[in-house]
């Protein structure tokens, strides 16, 4: 299972209490520069609209050899989910702090998938704690791998 992309800020910026697996409707030049890694969901969210899930602000490089009728590179993506799960979700994105965040975009026989997760924004104390804690365990198998090798 090939990853196109991924988004180093959604674990880092986010709690992720639930993840989704989705389809997405995309343009034949699209799906060719994604498969060809031109693809960030860096600075990407998901969004409620007319009762569907869009993805805002992902950008898909312009496939080199298509034609002169092309895709938007940073246009509105719409995710495909069953009615219940979109209702679901926006129960959930209706509370406070919540938000759709996309986590990787891969190939899944042969389709391009987007892994959304369910996030809760992270306070800048929490992030320092997080850091705090890769550092220790960081230092911890440094030790230990010292030890072994003596």
């Amino acid at each position: 299972m090939p990853v196109y992309s991924t988004n180093p800020n959604a674990k880092r910026n986010y709690y992720i209490e639930e993840v989704l697996e989705a389809g997405v409707v995309l343009y034949g030049s699209e799906v060719k520069s994604i498969k060809d890694g031109k693809l960030s969901i860096k600075e990407s969210y998901a969004t409620y609209k007319r009762g569907e899930i869009f993805v805002i602000n992902s950008y898909v490089a312009k496939f080199q050899n298509s034609s002169f009728f092309t895709h938007e590179e940073n246009r509105d993506r719409k995710l495909l989910l069953n009615k219940a799960e979109i209702r679901k979700l926006i129960g959930k994105i209706k509370i406070k702090g919540y938000t759709l965040v996309p986590i990787k975009v891969y190939s899944k026989k042969g389709l391009i998938k987007f892994e959304i997760g369910l996030g809760k924004g992270k306070k800048f104390y929490d992030k320092r704690i997080d850091l705090r804690k890769k550092d220790l365990k960081r230092e911890l198998d440094r030790s230990f791998k010292n030890k072994i090798s003596i």
